[in-house]
């Protein structure tokens, strides 16, 4: 096996990981000629690794626990905006970890990632493809970092080193070890966690190297790193692992045309549903019912096209009995009815139909659902419905606000899809509006289309429940402009009441 070497492969990997590095004031102890120690304060040099995980490279993963010991504030210069952690000591599952310099710090070995959001793209630099095969035994791959030298406080500047290992099996802990050997600067020393091992063959991200000993190194499976995106930048996950099979499209189109129902005389006798058609509006009852009540952190986006967003903002949304309320996130103090909208000259509106369109499936009746041929998607096989409601069944309404001339809110036609698991649970739902020629021109869109997606949230003490993760409200006239928003940070599922009397 070739020894630790700087010897650059097809790739120039130093154009994908990144060193971190932080120096900061630390305490320590210092002793004196009679032996006695005594406190001492000096500057300390913290190190770790992190790598690009988009094309663009804003966005770097590294280790929780890089975090915790260099706590940095830039990358190669540029600042870190948003920090978002796989794991934590509130973590379930979370064991007590000792770290050096730092003590004892409570987390996931498995879920040990943390991601950073960069206020620009790093020049020069970018992200590589993912395995989601789990490695076999014995296959070759190299192993990427910055560990220190052996005096870092003298000479804080690494370099990249390859360390080239094979694959000996996965750990009880959720982990994959591989085997490797140095002869010279090991791997195991600090700075060196949150490297890349890279299959040789295919130059495909295989695992995040998590720990090391002189001849052992661990990493996380990329499988943690695509349930962890996929949580917290739902949209990127979509772009770097289409091949995820968990994952349920947040952009894409309809898997079947248009449903359009037979005409009917419904004044003789409506037909009645059959079975599976009810039990979806029973489970849509369900999704309502889940969440009524919930205080969580929602993200939003403005684009236009396939480019990058115009203009972001998150906030802090309340749902209490089904109305909601917005708050700036994460320090505002008051409460608004509806979210400030970006300055751009043209814009679409942000929908909630995550929460309405459960609600007209659930009891609206004009609705028109029929069950479609199920799908397999990735490796899970879903259950389609597509509905659709006419423009005289007054059921979706259509708002044209802010982009073009005009303030309304009409009745439209509008069709779409819902997805389920086996267990008739939906994943996803879509809404496409057909706007008629006065509209188009009163409006200035001539499509409208909104595609939301649910999932399971599964917090510590509590009954798993189906709440929103995406929604993508998209408008077409000369071009597409599109609003995009995620969920995160759920919390309180509760809401009381008292009567107060004298």
């Amino acid at each position: 096996m070739p020894a630790s070497s700087t010897t650059e492969q097809f790739q120039d990997f130093s154009e994908t990981v990144v060193p971190i590095t932080s120096v900061k004031i630390a305490p320590s102890l210092k002793f004196g000629i009679s032996g006695k120690p005594r406190p001492n304060i000096g500057l300390g040099a913290y190190f770790g690794t992190g790598f690009c995980l988009d094309a663009a490279c804003r966005f770097i993963v590294t280790n929780y626990h890089v975090d915790v010991v260099t706590k940095a504030h830039k990358i190669k210069g540029e600042k870190i905006i948003q920090r978002y952690f796989a794991t934590g000591p509130n973590d379930n599952g979370a064991t007590p970890n000792y770290i050096p310099n730092v003590g004892v710090v409570g987390f996931s070995t498995k879920r040990d990632l943390a991601l950073y959001e960069l206020e620009r793209p790093l020049h020069h630099h970018h992200g590589l493809g993912y395995s989601l095969v789990e490695p076999y035994v014995g296959q070759e791959v190299d192993i990427y970092g910055y560990p220190r030298d052996d005096f870092p406080f003298r000479n804080p500047k690494r370099k990249l080193m390859r360390f080239p290992a094979k694959f000996k099996a996965p750990t009880t802990r959720g982990l994959l070890a591989f085997e490797y050997q140095a002869s010279g600067r090991p791997i195991h020393v600090s700075g060196a966690s949150g490297g890349i091992v890279v299959d040789r063959k295919t130059e495909k991200v295989v695992g995040i190297l998590t720990r090391s000993s002189q001849t052992m190194a661990e990493a996380t499976p990329i499988q943690t790193l695509v349930e962890f995106v996929a949580k917290v930048q739902p949209f990127l996950a979509q772009k770097l692992f289409p091949a995820a099979k968990e994952l349920i499209p947040a952009v894409s189109t309809d898997l079947y045309p248009k449903f359009v129902p037979l005409h009917s005389d419904e004044l003789l006798r409506r037909p009645e549903e059959p079975h599976e058609v009810s039990l979806l509006r029973q489970k849509a009852q369900l999704l309502v019912d889940s969440i009524r009540n919930f205080i969580a952190v929602q993200s939003f986006a403005w684009g236009t096209r396939d480019k990058d967003p115009n203009a972001e903002a998150a906030y802090e949304i309340q749902v209490i009995d089904g109305l909601q309320r917005f708050r700036s996130y994460p320090e505002g103090k008051n409460q608004l009815k509806a979210i400030p909208l970006p300055h751009l000259n043209v814009w679409v509106l942000p929908s909630d139909e995550w929460a309405e369109l459960p609600k007209t499936v659930a009891t609206d009746l004009r609705l028109k659902v029929n069950q479609a041929p199920d799908a397999v998607l990735g490796e899970r096989r879903i259950k389609v419905f597509q509905y659709y409601a006419s423009v005289e069944d007054n059921v979706c309404p259509f708002q044209s606000f802010g982009t073009f001339k005009g303030n309304s809110r009409v009745a439209v036609a509008c069709y779409g899809e819902v997805w389920t698991d086996a267990d008739m649970n939906i994943l996803r739902m879509s809404e496409r509006l057909e706007l008629s020629k006065k509209l188009k021109a009163y409006g200035g869109w001539d499509e409208w289309d909104v595609i939301m997606t649910y999932g399971w949230l599964k917090r510590e003490n509590d009954l798993p429940r189906l709440v929103p993760l995406t929604i993508y409200t998209e408008g077409r006239n000369k071009k597409i402009y599109w609003c995009r928003g995620h969920f995160t940070d759920y919390r309180v599922f509760t809401a009381e009441s008292r009567l107060i009397t004298n």
